[in-house]
C-alpha cells in the first residue's frame, strides 16, 4: 500500500504539476501541450495568482494535484476560493488522493479565514460528484452558470 503526502506546490513544482495540468486538460478534451501548461501553472505560481497543492507518493513521483483560485463573492460579502481544478493519475484513482487533496484546500481555506469553497465539474463526471458530495460539498439546483468567450 502507498503512502501519500500532499503539501502546497511551488515554483520547483512547476514541471510537476505541469504534467499533471496537461493530463487534466486532455481530460475535458483539450490537446495535449506540456509547453503551455508549464506556462500557464509558472504563471499562476510566479504571480500568486492560485494555489496549488500536489500530492506525491513516497518517491515523490507527483500523481494528483488541486488548483484553486482566490476570489470574492459579494452576496457574503467575503472573500472566498474557487477550486477550478482537481486531477488524479489514472493509475492512483480510488486511491483516497482525490479526498486527499480535498481535505489539504479546506483546512488551508480553513486555516486563512475563507468561509466558502465553490467548483463545477462536467454533468457527466459522476465520480468526481460522488466524491464531492461525501465530503459534504453541496450541488446547486438554483443556479445556472453561464460563460461566454470574447
Amino acid at each position: 500500500m502507498s503512502t501519500f503526502k500532499t503539501r502546497q506546490a511551488n515554483i520547483n513544482d512547476i514541471e510537476k504539476v505541469a504534467v499533471l495540468f496537461d493530463a487534466y486538460r486532455q481530460f475535458y478534451e483539450q490537446e495535449p501541450n506540456l509547453e503551455f501548461a508549464a506556462r500557464f501553472i509558472g504563471d499562476r505560481l510566479n504571480n500568486n495568482e492560485s494555489i496549488i497543492f500536489i500530492a506525491e507518493d513516497e518517491t515523490q513521483n507527483a500523481l494528483g494535484f488541486c488548483q484553486i483560485y482566490p476570489s470574492f463573492c459579494s452576496v457574503i460579502a467575503a472573500p472566498i476560493y474557487t477550486l477550478s481544478d482537481l486531477f488524479v493519475s489514472p493509475s492512483a484513482r480510488k486511491s483516497g488522493l482525490g479526498k486527499l487533496l480535498l481535505e489539504q484546500a479546506r483546512e488551508h481555506a480553513q486555516a486563512n479565514g475563507i468561509p466558502r469553497m465553490d467548483l463545477t465539474t462536467a454533468k457527466t463526471n459522476l465520480t468526481a460528484q460522488s466524491l464531492y458530495e461525501s465530503l459534504g460539498w453541496v450541488r446547486d439546483d438554483v443556479y445556472y452558470a453561464y460563460n461566454k468567450s470574447v
